[in-house]
């Protein structure tokens, strides 16, 4: 995971373009629109551009605002986030015209736990729990912004292995083709980032460089063909390669 000032200082967009990261707020509680725009726009380096109540709106309104991050509910009216995110990050799906779709962070609480993988499946670039502190979603913000993928730590492995009770016995589960070309550092590497463990964590773990771990990961997201780290963590959870308790 890249690395984020956890006070939320100014990051840089990876394609180099100036002013503030511009976000959409999809949310049916106005109340919680307003404490994350309130939070969001006290930044130099953010800005909200649009709140929409329901997936339908958001989706109508994104055709026409350019947004680069989408912070989406799951449960709301119309269309829920599920659906949202899987049209809006779909090939050909997000608003015409655009280079590529909007990122999206998908927002649950710890009762929603159900819905995670399904959002990350439909092509969202992580989650944060609602209650998270506003510092960890500003970092969110701008790393999803920054090209990776948000796995906290502390709300990943909890949220992932409550998840994994859901999926088949493990004789009964699909190997994904990619892990049988994965070498033992690469396998040991993705285990770690399913156990929630940030690039630098892995590597005092592994008793190597952060750059070396950096190789390790972009080798693991190559041969499993995964968009982005989340993607990676959600293979090693299915194929059983991590269990819960592990």
């Amino acid at each position: 995971m890249t690395d984020v000032d956890p006070t939320g200082s100014p990051r840089t967009a990876p394609d180099g373009a100036g002013g503030p990261v511009r976000v959409a707020l999809v949310d049916d509680q106005q109340l919680v629109r307003a404490g994350f725009r309130m939070v969001i726009d006290s930044q130099p380096d953010l800005e909200v551009v649009l709140e929409a109540g329901n997936g339908r709106e958001a989706l109508q309104r994104l055709a026409v605002v350019e947004v680069d991050v989408v912070l989406m509910d799951v449960r709301m009216p119309e269309l829920d986030g599920l659906a949202a995110t899987a049209q809006l990050t779909s090939p050909g799906g997000g608003p015409a015209g655009r280079v590529r779709p909007p990122k999206v962070i998908v927002l649950t609480t710890f009762d929603l736990d159900e819905y995670v993988l399904a959002a990350i499946k439909a092509g969202a670039s992580g989650f944060l729990l609602k209650d998270a502190p506003p510092e960890e979603m500003l970092a969110a913000i701008r790393t999803v912004h920054a090209g990776d993928a948000v796995i906290a730590p502390s709300a990943t492995r909890r949220l992932l292995e409550r998840l994994v009770t859901s999926l088949p016995d493990l004789q009964e589960r699909p190997q994904h083709p990619g892990l049988a070309e994965l070498t033992e550092r690469e396998r040991e590497v993705l285990v770690l980032m399913a156990r929630g463990r940030s690039n630098g964590e892995i590597a005092r773990d592994l008793f190597v460089a952060e750059a070396t771990v950096k190789t390790h990961v972009g080798r693991v997201l190559a041969k499993l063909g995964a968009r982005d780290r989340v993607q990676a963590v959600v293979v090693a959870y299915e194929s059983g390669l991590v269990t819960p308790g592990s």
